[in-house]
């Protein structure tokens, strides 16, 4: 019977690193190890797929089909890796309840994983989770009323925040009832209620560009910006997370700035329960981030 091959998490997680970053020379640095480190890292795991798993593509590398099925796997590998690691070392930690909110363009797309990921592990917390816009989260956590916050960069000052990632802001509009851009009319928004971080780079982005704006129709919750746009009633901005099917990206309109999701916590939050949470939310965003490099 033929030998079976242990593929090395640690490689692994160097490939993965590597590819995310878009750099090997960058995860490196990262991991704290040598450039040459990471590519023999690189040759062993090509050795033990039997296959290349990188092509060159111009001065860079691309993956080949084969890298590509290895990347997914080597996802799911490490997270149950660290799930596992998580549960093991949290089996003696404290009881207690995390407060934690979470901006509204989360709720469906990463909050179920964040949610089964942390209750796997850490099945003596419990979680009271607020989904909610960018303003009553902050004023939350201010409060005191929440413990840790995912939410968009206004510009506040916290002295617990990490930078979780940057985005970009798009033009979003109907598939099936595109609005018409014609010249010299005024551009149909949709949008939340001010104060609202996106309406606000809109209409700025609109007003730089001489363009016109009218106020099509007023939300104060996601969906009914989704369901809005969708009818064709106007277009939004928004970054592309979670964006439904029946929306699509517009191009033609002026440029808008990119925007930086922040994970900020209560000066209480040092206990180990917010830990571990900030670790699996981190953990969540990296392979999800990841996968908007397309837009």
């Amino acid at each position: 019977m033929a030998s079976r091959i242990s593929l090395d998490l640690d490689v692994l997680r160097s490939f993965v690193a590597g590819v995310e970053m878009g750099s090997f020379a960058l995860a490196a640095q990262r991991m704290n190890r040598s450039t040459s480190a990471i590519s023999a890292q690189l040759k062993k795991l090509e050795e033990q797929a039997g296959q290349a798993l990188m092509r060159k593509a111009g001065r860079g590398l691309v993956l080949t089909p084969a890298g590509e099925v290895m990347l997914a796997y080597a996802r799911r590998l490490l997270a149950l890796n660290d799930e596992a690691v998580q549960a093991v070392q949290g089996s003696g930690l404290e009881q207690g309840w995390i407060r934690f909110g979470m901006q509204e363009d989360f709720g469906e797309s990463l909050l179920p994983e964040i949610l089964g990921q942390f209750t796997r592990a850490h099945p003596q917390f419990r979680l009271d989770v607020k989904v909610a816009r960018n303003q009553p989260l902050l004023d939350g956590l201010a409060k005191g009323e929440l413990d840790l916050v995912l939410a968009w960069d206004g510009g506040q000052p916290w002295p617990y925040q990490q930078v979780m990632g940057t985005l970009p802001l798009c033009w979003i509009d109907s598939k099936s009832s595109p609005v018409a851009h014609v010249p010299d009319s005024a551009i149909p928004l949709v949008a939340f209620e001010a104060p609202c971080l996106m309406r606000t780079a809109a209409c700025s982005a609109l007003e730089q560009a001489g363009l016109g704006w009218r106020q099509a129709f007023c939300s104060s919750s996601l969906s009914g910006i989704w369901a809005a746009v969708a009818a064709g009633l106007g277009l939004t901005v928004r970054t592309p997370l979670g964006l439904p099917d029946t929306l699509q990206l517009r191009h033609d309109l002026p440029a808008l700035p990119d925007i930086r999701l922040m994970l900020y916590r209560a000066e209480s939050a040092a206990a180990t329960g917010c830990e571990r949470l900030a670790e699996v939310v981190s953990h969540a965003l990296d392979g999800y981030l990841h996968g908007l490099q397309r837009y």
